[in-house]
């Protein structure tokens, strides 16, 4: 048995992790975008690195872009297998999608009316059509049921806590008279989280593949969200008169910004001002989640006894059409808009960026990961000129960053997660989707727990199992 890792190795995104068995049987977990990754990205993302056509099973960790974006792709140039995944994951990763197909049409539409040089057509990595046909390859399997997928594989998906439906994936491989487990942690999310369960033990694993994103980072209390919110409000919108803008992944975060503000109006402290999500895919989003709260924990559902939707509260407005947004541009009063997406390469918060960054009355306030080169990331490394629709812009607005609001575990939730095994029996450890520089110190504290076979893989780089 091999495996190999084509996607978020010695990077955050675009997870693809091929196991090939020795009779040719090949179990591809997760197919996602890369993103974020500046010049390469969409040189990265048109080309696998394999066949998709000789690729029999995929089993989904969860619905996050960089986890699903490039399935319909990969059924594009021929995947004809089942997506195996939780019920979550699929409403989920059904709409971000299409959502992902939309902007992929609409960027090949506008560089082909832009570039007119002879020979010259872009199209989209893939439409809406394609996602159709991945939706319907979907299977749904709860959390803790044993599923055989063959005669010789049987997968069990463990609550991961990351965002609704996101899953640790374990395999039990029979492959020559021989028992072998596989553990994929897909995203690891918090113990103590805002909204969600935390992450479940599993069993003993021969092989782990454990994500890395936060593998040096320890995020704060996370009961200072909310005072961090109230302080930043207040001083930018009451104070200054200015407004917030906040980059926000439209699954996860966005939806714990709206709990940590209706936290903040229950206790009868959130400012009277406007509040706005301008992504019409976050009210999409904020729906799964209503519609799963199985995947709440027992704080959020005391909550919910006395408050019967914890992501409303006065003041809120979901902005769906364009011309409500560019409205928003130009409205002088203060408010806060909570636009896609979290790094904010794309979508409507570009927009609102470049209309308010030069402006000192206003903050950017950057609420959990951003890679180096994203325009999030560039402006957190507090970069004083940033480019944006063909012109400079002048870094003028308060940048500001909650690290701790972060879906992703830091390094002793990662730890913790691992707490259920006994290291001496983990023949491999694979550190994925981490820049290299957080991975090789996460290393050493993996290897100080007990883990004496950590490795780093490269991208496209193959082990044998």
């Amino acid at each position: 048995m091999k495996i190999a890792f084509h996607g978020a190795a010695r990077a955050v995104t675009g997870s693809k992790h091929l196991i090939t068995l020795n009779n040719g049987t090949k179990i591809l977990l997760d197919c996602g975008l890369f993103q974020g990754m500046g010049d390469i990205t969409d040189k990265l993302n048109e080309s696998f690195g394999f066949n998709p056509a000789k690729v029999t099973y995929l089993i989904l960790s969860h619905a996050h872009i960089d986890h699903c974006g490039l399935l319909p792709r990969l059924v594009a140039e021929g995947f004809s297998g089942t997506i195996y995944c939780t019920p979550a994951t699929k409403d989920l990763a059904e709409i971000l999608m299409l959502d992902s197909a939309k902007i992929q049409m609409q960027d090949a539409e506008y560089q082909n009316k832009k570039n007119k040089q002879p020979g010259f057509h872009a199209i989209p990595l893939y439409t809406d059509i394609d996602v159709q046909q991945t939706i319907s390859q979907f299977k749904t399997v709860p959390y803790e049921q044993d599923f055989k997928i063959d005669d010789h594989i049987t997968v069990r998906f463990t609550d991961a806590g990351h965002i609704v439906g996101s899953a640790a994936v374990h395999l039990q491989i029979n492959e020559d008279g021989k028992e072998t487990h596989v553990t994929f942690s897909g995203d690891v999310g918090r113990y103590g989280d805002l909204l969600l369960k935390s992450p479940q033990t599993f069993p003993q694993a021969d092989y782990i593949i454990l994500e890395s994103t936060y593998g040096d980072s320890l995020h704060v209390d996370v009961e200072a969200i909310e005072n961090l919110l109230l302080q930043i409000i207040t001083q930018t919108c009451i104070e200054k008169q200015g407004k917030i803008i906040i980059p926000a992944f439209s699954v996860g975060r966005t939806q714990e910004l709206l709990y940590a503000l209706n936290s903040l109006e229950l206790k009868g402290r959130l400012p009277d001002i406007p509040y706005y999500v301008d992504s019409p895919l976050s009210m999409e989003a904020t729906q799964v989640l209503k519609d799963h709260p199985d995947v709440y924990n027992n704080g959020v559902k005391e909550i919910m006894k006395v408050d019967r939707d914890i992501f409303d509260f006065k003041g809120l407005r979901f902005i769906e059409s364009v011309e409500e947004s560019k409205a928003l541009n130009n409205d002088p009063q203060p408010c806060v808009i909570i636009s896609s997406s979290g790094m904010a390469e794309g979508g409507r918060v570009r927009h609102h960026i470049k209309n308010n960054i030069s402006d000192r009355k206003n903050t950017i306030l950057m609420v959990g990961y951003a890679s180096p080169g994203s325009l999030a990331g560039r402006l957190v490394s507090g970069q004083k000129r940033v480019w944006l629709f063909g012109q400079d812009y002048d870094v003028i607005a308060e940048v500001r960053s909650i690290k701790s609001m972060s879906a992703h575990g830091d390094y002793e939730d990662l730890l913790q997660f691992l707490t259920g095994q006994d290291p001496t029996k983990v023949r491999q450890l694979f550190l994925v989707h981490g820049e290299y520089d957080v991975q090789l110190k996460f290393a050493e504290r993996v290897h100080n727990a007990g883990f004496q076979n950590v490795a780093i893989p490269e991208y496209h780089q193959e082990f044998e199992l």
